[in-house]
């Protein structure tokens, strides 16, 4: 809304007005404004859930900590969301596409969250939301921008064809024309470059269709795995809040030097106009969770439940999808997708051990992987893994994360130049 406002202003010469044309100054004044968004109001929000007495209702599972968390609040997810749109709608450009479908999203996996929490909270059903529906929300979601980058006008890509001037200098040029493309970042390939379509080129007239097809079901499967991914990381305080903010750094980076024709040019990827405007969503979106953090840092005031976990995740992924990076999100999102598959694996073994003797064994202690370091490795659980035998505390779990987060974030810009 200020970016139309200062935009005209600058056309009858207000002096100043021209900042808002720059990419950093809004980025920063979002930054800015979504933390202090989260820290001014999430104070009054978390005293009407305490007064409303929305708390968390805890199982004892036998974890260092656990019952000192029962009556926390929760659905502080409001508190992120509020914190993400607030800037976002002031300073970003929201004719642009791209800032649009990233509202969307918000708007739509934090109402599927928040019916989540609502019926865990108030009908007073630990199992919340049949899983069904979120399923169904989560493909419905990546339905949306797989065929809205499909069909928009404006979701146009500018591919990058590189040429040898001799052995050790490369120059890298790019189409006249913005088009349409299936072309996504691939690592460790020498063009950075993977075409959808190239997985029909025995379908002839009919290859770039069957393409898209193709985008659509790595979007959906993107969307639910990460929103999914997210949604189990949240288990300690300030764990998912903290990994969010170290990944949504990285795609911010990775927005900025994508919608820049120098950078993508030295980075030897693909050009994308007008994916600049999403720094400012993504400085939003770091503001915001590590302004919430300020209350969801060991020991937390406030959960976030689902209303934040399925929102953080699914922003995530639609972000990466939409800046043309979906194939690096296993490398950027590591701990989700460790989490994710520490369940898959427990769920697994229990069932094939338990079909093949009777008594059903595990591989960790618990899952997801960050309670295994919760649990004391007694000899009580019969569990492949019992290391560490003592139980570590929970804010050390928790950093160790982020460090691991970290790594894999700096890791994921540095393949762009691996090839």
């Amino acid at each position: 809304m200020l970016y139309f406002l200062f935009k005209y202003l600058d056309t009858i010469d207000v002096p100043g007005a021209g900042m808002f044309h720059y990419i950093s100054f809004r980025s920063g004044l979002a930054f800015v404004v979504a933390m202090l968004t989260a820290t001014i109001f999430g104070r009054r929000i978390i005293e009407y859930l305490q007064k409303k007495q929305i708390g968390e209702t805890i199982r004892n599972l036998g974890l260092e900590g656990q019952m000192q968390k029962k009556g926390t609040p929760t659905m502080g997810g409001v508190i992120i969301i509020l914190a993400i749109l607030v800037p976002t709608l002031l300073f970003a450009d929201l004719t642009n596409v791209y800032i649009l479908l990233m509202i969307a999203t918000t708007l739509l996996l934090g109402s599927l969250g928040f019916l989540d929490d609502y019926i865990k909270v108030f009908r007073h059903n630990k199992e919340g939301l049949n899983g069904r529906f979120k399923i169904i929300g989560q493909v419905g979601v990546g339905l949306l921008v797989g065929l809205v980058l499909w069909f928009s006008p404006s979701a146009k890509i500018r591919p990058n064809v590189e040429v040898v001037v001799d052995d050790h200098i490369e120059q890298v040029n790019y189409a006249t024309q913005d088009q349409k493309s299936t072309l996504t970042t691939i690592p460790f390939f020498k063009n950075n470059n993977l075409d959808y379509a190239d997985a029909f080129n025995w379908a002839g007239d009919h290859r770039q269709t069957l393409g898209w097809i193709l985008f659509l079901f790595v979007c959906i499967f993107i969307v639910t795995a990460v929103s999914n991914g997210a949604n189990l990381n949240d288990g300690l305080d300030g764990m998912a809040t903290g990994n969010s903010a170290i990944i949504g750094v990285a795609l911010g980076i990775l927005a900025y030097v994508s919608g820049n024709v120098q950078y993508a040019g030295f980075l030897n990827i693909m050009y994308i106009p007008g994916i600049g405007e999403m720094m400012i969503f993504a400085a939003a979106f770091i503001g915001a969770t590590i302004g919430f953090l300020w209350f969801n840092a060991y020991p937390a005031q406030v959960f976030m439940g689902d209303t934040g976990s399925l929102t953080l995740g699914g922003i995530i992924a639609v972000f990466a999808i939409i800046i043309r990076k979906e194939l690096l999100i296993p490398i950027l999102c590591g701990i989700f997708l460790v989490e994710s598959l520490s369940v898959i694996m427990q769920t697994a073994y229990f069932k094939i051990t338990k079909r093949r003797t009777g008594t059903g064994r595990r591989i960790f202690k618990m899952s997801p992987l960050h309670h295994h370091y919760q649990k004391p490795g007694d000899g009580s659980i019969d569990a492949l893994w019992q290391k560490p035998l003592q139980a570590l505390p929970e804010n050390k779990i928790t950093i160790r994360f982020w460090i691991v987060s970290l790594i894999l974030a700096v890791f994921t810009i540095l393949t762009l130049k691996m090839r």
